[in-house]
């Protein structure tokens, strides 16, 4: 049958060219060419392939194999992990300073008022506090999340389509799933990679994704409230303003100040940052599969489960929500 095939190719090319249609004939041309065998990683076993085809898929275990990767080597992945902790540093030092700034400016004004005031708001920055420091310390400091270990290359240990659209990780050379992204600056493959965080020194893979968004809603919460306090603590310290009393604030006056500009320019850009992340994780994506999948016509089912699905929240409570895509295809049909 495939000598038959390649006759039939053989003989079009001159029919072809008799009506004038000359790039398809080329086209035809081109894909004459002699085979040669190639082994699959994935189960080892040897296949015949065209010499002109980049990528193949083993029909056995399903691995796919590209004949000439391209290996981006990583010659600044020093300065990237060095990138990555100072930004660290950075933001440990700034949520410190929010912390005790706060203590210190705020708080004898809060307890000024009463002491059940003060008490309160006690408990609101040390639960804030604890959450935003944990979150973070467990986002940062966790392994984002490593592929599962799987056997390969033998094919008496490799079941048919066990590999299915597994590619081979030449940096990390194992087996890495459909799932899994190689980050540069980890230098390690991410298990459901949404994106490489240098604020956080670490990738935001399916091992810590859900700690990094509790980070983000507990850090907006914060500087919310931070901002909060800072104008109710300003306004019972201040006179009217004035310009002699804008330009003799006190050292309390200018903590105030500083709270409340760094706050709001931190609660806006991790409010943009969570908005997105929430999309992604109510369509069912990430940022990565966000970014391959662009320009397709084929859309990830869009629920409110998928949220609860991210948080383990159960299902008890996620069957009373509404479901969207249930009363789309409803709208879509009455439409047709």
């Amino acid at each position: 049958m495939a000598t038959n095939a390649h006759l039939q190719i053989k003989e079009r090319p001159a029919q072809l060219s008799n009506e004038g249609n000359s790039q398809l004939s080329e086209h035809l041309i081109t894909t004459i060419s002699e085979n040669h065998e190639e082994i699959c990683w994935g189960c080892g076993l040897r296949l015949l392939l065209p010499s002109n085809a980049p990528i193949f898929k083993c029909g056995w275990c399903g691995a796919v194999t590209k004949q000439n990767p391209r290996k981006c080597e990583s010659k600044c992945s020093w300065w990237r992990r060095l990138r990555d902790r100072c930004f660290v540093c950075i933001l440990i030092v700034f949520m410190l300073f929010l912390i005790c700034g706060g203590l210190w400016a705020i708080y004898p004004i809060i307890f000024s008022i009463s002491s059940f005031c003060g008490i309160f708001h006690s408990i609101v920055t040390m639960t804030l506090s604890i959450a935003t420091i944990s979150s973070f310390s467990l986002a940062a400091f966790q392994c984002a999340g490593m592929p599962p270990n799987i056997q390969w290359g033998s094919y008496p240990v490799v079941q048919k389509g066990e590999l299915e659209n597994y590619t081979f990780c030449h940096y990390c050379s194992k087996p890495k799933s459909p799932r899994t992204h190689h980050c540069i600056s980890c230098g390690i493959c991410i298990l459901d990679m949404d994106h490489h965080c240098p604020f956080i020194g670490n990738c935001v893979g399916a091992a810590n994704h859900r700690y990094f968004i509790l980070f983000l809603i507990s850090a907006v919460t914060s500087t919310i409230y931070v901002s909060i306090m800072s104008v109710y603590a300003g306004l019972r310290i201040w006179p009217p303003l004035t310009y002699r009393s804008a330009v003799l604030l006190s050292a309390r006056g200018l903590v105030l100040v500083y709270l409340f500009v760094s706050s709001v320019s931190v609660q806006i850009g991790l409010s943009v940052l969570l908005w997105q992340q929430l999309c992604f994780i109510y369509e069912g994506k990430t940022y990565l599969s966000h970014l391959s999948t662009r320009g397709n016509e084929e859309i990830g089912r869009k629920d409110c489960q998928n949220l609860f699905r991210f948080f383990e929240c159960p299902y008890s409570i996620s069957r009373y929500l509404p479901n969207f895509s249930r009363y789309r295809k409803r709208h879509e049909m009455k439409g047709s």
